[in-house]
C-alpha cells in the first residue's frame, strides 16, 4: 500500500520538499521511499525520467544500486562467518592465493575483516570515463574483477582508511571460493529470494537495465547532462539493480535481525573513524563491515550505504531497530559540485528519518 505525490505539494510535506530541493540543484529526477512501519510507504518524485520525453518519474522505477551492493555482499560474507564457513581473521591469500601481491600489497597480511572495513590498504584503479568522449568510446568494454584487482595491483597499499570497491571485488571472490558458487547467486539465494525482493537483479556485463526506470545523465566537462543509461559498469559488484523498496526492505530486514545472527549483526556495527576527506563528504560518519554509522541532528544515529555509478545516485538511511527507512535515488548528476548533492540527499534522509520519530513527516494525505 502506497500514499503517493508527485510534484508539488503542501509545505508541509517535508519529503516532498526534500526531493524538490534535489531536483532544483540539477538533477534530472528523484524518486525517494519513507517507510516507518505505521501505515503506508510514503512515495514522491520531483523532476522527468527523460529530458527529451518529459515523461514523470517511475515511482517505483529501477536504478543501479552501486556501492549500496557492498552492504549485500557485507551480509553474504558476515552469513558464511555465522556459519564457520570463513573467518574474519582469515588472511586473504587463504582464500586467494597468488591474487593480492605486487608492490607492497601482500594477501598473506590483509583479512577477510579488512576488506569489509576498508583498512586493508589496496588502492583502486577502476576505469571511469571522465570525458564524454571517454564514455562514447568505452561504454561498452568489459572488465572483469580479476583483470581489475591486477590493475589495483600496480599501486603500492595506502595507511589507514580507505574506501576500495577492489577491496570488495576480493570479497565477491572469496564468497565464490568458499561457496562454489558465483558471488551474485549467493546474494539472491540469502538475501533476493528470501526478502522477496522481485525487483532486484543483477545486471552483469549487460548495458541495459529492465523497465520501468527514469534515464540516467551525467554532466561531462561542463557540458550538457549527456545520456548514460546504456553502458557496461566495470566494476561488476556495482551492478546490482534495485528499486526504493527492495532497498528498505533490505535495510529494514538486515537491521531487524532478520539476515545476520546477533554476533555477525554487532560486528557489522562495529565502527571505526574514516579518511578526513570522506569525512568531510558524509560528516560524522564511521564505517562498520559494509555500512557506515551516521549522526542524525535530532539525536542518535542511523545505518547508511550510500552509491553512485552509471549515472545513479542513491543515499539510503535505517533507524538501528530497523524500523524506520528512507531511501532516495538520482538519476543523474548536479553539475561538478558532488558535495552540494550529497548534503541534500543528506537532508532528505536525515529529515525523513527524523520526522518518523518527531511526527514531521508528511502524512501521505
Amino acid at each position: 500500500m502506497i500514499a503517493l505525490a508527485t510534484g508539488a505539494s503542501a509545505p508541509s510535506d517535508e519529503l516532498q520538499r526534500d526531493a524538490d530541493a534535489l531536483h532544483a540543484l540539477g538533477v534530472p529526477g528523484v524518486q525517494a521511499r519513507l517507510v516507518t512501519g505505521a501505515g503506508p510507504d510514503r512515495v514522491v518524485t520531483s523532476g522527468v525520467a527523460d529530458l527529451r520525453t518529459g515523461r514523470p518519474v517511475p515511482p517505483d522505477g529501477r536504478f543501479r544500486i552501486a556501492s549500496t551492493g557492498k552492504a549485500f555482499t557485507a551480509v553474504v560474507v558476515l552469513q558464511l562467518a555465522g556459519e564457520g564457513r570463513l573467518g574474519l581473521g582469515d588472511p586473504v591469500e587463504r582464500w586467494l592465493p597468488g591474487v593480492v601481491r605486487g608492490n607492497g600489497n601482500d594477501g598473506r597480511r590483509i583479512t577477510v575483516r579488512q576488506l569489509l572495513q576498508h583498512t586493508s590498504g589496496i588502492q583502486d584503479d577502476i576505469p571511469d570515463q571522465t570525458t564524454a568522449a571517454g564514455f562514447e568510446l568505452h561504454r561498452y568494454d568489459v572488465w572483469t574483477p580479476r583483470q581489475l584487482v591486477a590493475r589495483a595491483m600496480a599501486h603500492p597499499p595506502v595507511a589507514g582508511w580507505h574506501y576500495a570497491n577492489t577491496g570488495y571485488l576480493l570479497l565477491d571472490l572469496i564468497v565464490e571460493r568458499v561457496t562454489g558458487r558465483a558471488w551474485y547467486d549467493e546474494v539472491e539465494r540469502r538475501i533476493v529470494r528470501p526478502l522477496g525482493l522481485t525487483a532486484t537483479s543483477w545486471s552483469g556485463y549487460s548495458p541495459a537495465l529492465p523497465e520501468p526506470h527514469a534515464r540516467a545523465y551525467q554532466p561531462f566537462e561542463g557540458g550538457a547532462p549527456v545520456d548514460v543509461t546504456e553502458q557496461v559498469v566495470a566494476d561488476t559488484g556495482s551492478a546490482i539493480v534495485s528499486t526504493t523498496r527492495d532497498v528498505t526492505t533490505f535495510f529494514r530486514a538486515l537491521f531487524g535481525g532478520r539476515l545476520l545472527r546477533p554476533a555477525q549483526l554487532a560486528e557489522m556495527t562495529r565502527t571505526v573513524p574514516v579518511a578526513p576527506e570522506l569525512d568531510a563528504l558524509l560528516p560524522g560518519a564511521r564505517y562498520g563491515l559494509g555500512i557506515f554509522q551516521r549522526p542524525l541532528p535530532c539525536g542518535g544515529m542511523y545505518y547508511s550505504h550510500p552509491g553512485g555509478w552509471g549515472g545513479y545516485l542513491t543515499d539510503n538511511g535505517v533507524t538501528a531497530d530497523g524500523r524506520r527507512g528512507v531511501v532516495v535515488s538520482a538519476s543523474g548528476v548536479a553539475g561538478d559540485d558532488p558535495l552540494r548533492q550529497q548534503r541534500a540527499a543528506d537532508a532528505l534522509v536525515e529529515g525523513a528519518l527524523c520526522g518518523a520519530v518527531t511526527g514531521r513527516a508528511g502524512s501521505g494525505r
